[in-house]
């Protein structure tokens, strides 16, 4: 027998692999945080002798889900501002707080935060975008959970950095700190087409060029931005990307949600993803991104929160959800975006998206033990004739149980390993009191 670090037994395997293979009754062995074996439970009593062994027989197993769009700072800024359109809720609420609030101790405990109740929901991954990415790293780091880390860049200043230049410096510093890091990547993170000109746009697409970067941006986000963009200089943001030279397979478009036809094919053409955010473009009533005709392109989507906000929580699970809800209702198709697909949205596209699909994202020998059980006994989940239509249509993220990342365990039988909920919501709470008192 073959000694390993870890065994986990299921129910249910639900792989995410090419095929989308569920396996009953199978087992995961895991050695030096990696995926060694997914074979059946009889095979793996034979063959392995684990140092630490889990059955959970009435549990799935899934790839930890990547939550591939964030502002997670902004979770102590959840309920701050509801129920008001995009512009008049940023230049009016949000904006201003920034400015008065956020410094390096706010964005420290918003991430904390965030990072706890994403890894209670199952999320072993996340891609942000915010003021302090090097704190942002640093608690992500300390946390135990995979980031990629955005270098933030916005044409006026702000409390990271004063201009452009300043911006690019500062976050180009936080790339060197985290270039050969084992969970923590960076990207850059131009905020959106109407507040950053087009000399920085053209530095950062050399530079992703050249430090191998992704590209994470708001585009098209709702229809006012686009017409008055349009208005403006006779040409829609993405074909001012087009021209930049930003679309191409680092470029993540975040929102998405006025497309035509010619631009779907533009991004298809181009292999950019889009990452669609349904419950923050819901509740910003900012429209839909049109996914089945995405889908049908074969474009790439990934799936993500935004801040909690304007969302306002940070669960992938009401995320999946929510996205197929609204596929089929914008589509008027019943079979767009079906359980499986949603899935893969929240899981391998979001690694695709980040160029990390070859350590991430799907349950396959060789990739990082980053892995979410689900206990799908419960009665809100019975019966189930389809584990994955469960966990997309009728499961809760409090049924998470179990969470890994590289093969440690960070959420065990509910409770987080790494963190204190206690300090955590007393730190939360003190916050709540000086933004609002």
């Amino acid at each position: 027998m073959k000694s390993i670090d870890l065994l986990l037994s299921a129910r249910w395997i639900i792989t995410v692999n090419p095929e989308n293979a569920v396996l009953d009754h199978h087992a995961v062995a895991i050695d030096n945080g990696r995926i060694l074996d997914i074979l059946p439970d009889v095979e793996a009593e034979r063959q392995y002798r684990a140092d630490r062994r889990h059955d959970f027989d009435q549990h799935a197993l899934i790839p930890g889900l990547i939550n591939t769009h964030t502002h997670v700072a902004m979770s102590l800024f959840r309920g701050l501002a509801d129920d008001l359109p995009l512009m008049e809720w940023l230049e009016q609420h949000i904006w201003p707080a920034e400015g008065r609030w956020v410094k390096e101790g706010f964005v420290k405990t918003g991430t904390e935060l965030a990072i706890a109740e994403m890894l209670r929901g199952g999320t072993t991954c996340f891609n942000d975008m915010y003021f302090f990415p090097d704190v942002t790293a640093k608690v992500a780091d300390l946390a135990g959970i995979r980031a990629t880390v955005g270098m933030i860049l916005i044409d006026f200043p702000t409390v990271w950095a004063k201009d452009a230049d300043e911006y690019l410096k500062k976050g180009l510093a936080v790339n060197d700190n985290y270039r050969n890091h084992e969970r923590i990547r960076t990207a850059f993170a131009p905020h959106a087409p109407y507040t950053v000109s087009d000399t920085p746009l053209e530095r950062v697409q050399m530079l992703a060029e050249e430090l191998d970067c992704r590209i994470h941006m708001h585009i098209h986000e709702t229809a006012f931005e686009v017409e008055s963009f349009h208005k403006e200089t006779g040409i829609r943001p993405l074909q001012r990307l087009e021209k930049l030279g930003l679309l191409g397979p680092r470029l993540l478009a975040v929102h998405m949600t006025q497309l035509t036809d010619g631009e779907i094919q533009t991004l298809a053409r181009n292999g950019v993803s889009v990452v669609h955010c349904p419950e923050s473009n819901l509740k910003l009533a900012s429209g839909f991104c049109p996914t089945a005709a995405l889908s049908r392109a074969e474009v790439n989507i990934a799936l993500g929160t935004d801040g909690a906000a304007s969302n306002n929580d940070l669960d992938m699970l009401g995320e999946m959800r929510t996205a197929a809800l609204i596929a089929k209702a914008h589509s008027q198709d019943a079979s767009a975006l079906p359980a499986a697909e949603a899935l893969r949205m929240a899981t391998i596209n979001g690694a695709r998206a980040l160029g990390i699909d070859d350590e991430t994202g799907s349950l396959e020998i060789g990739k990082a033990a980053d892995i979410a059980a689900i206990d799908l006994s419960r009665l809100e989940t019975q019966p189930i004739y389809d584990p994955v239509s469960a966990i997309v249509y009728a499961a809760s993220r409090e049924q998470i149980t179990d969470v890994w990342v590289a093969g440690e365990p960070l959420l065990k039988n509910r409770e987080l390993t790494r963190m204190d909920i206690a300090q955590l919501q007393s730190e939360a709470q003190s916050w709540q009191h000086r933004i609002a008192p």
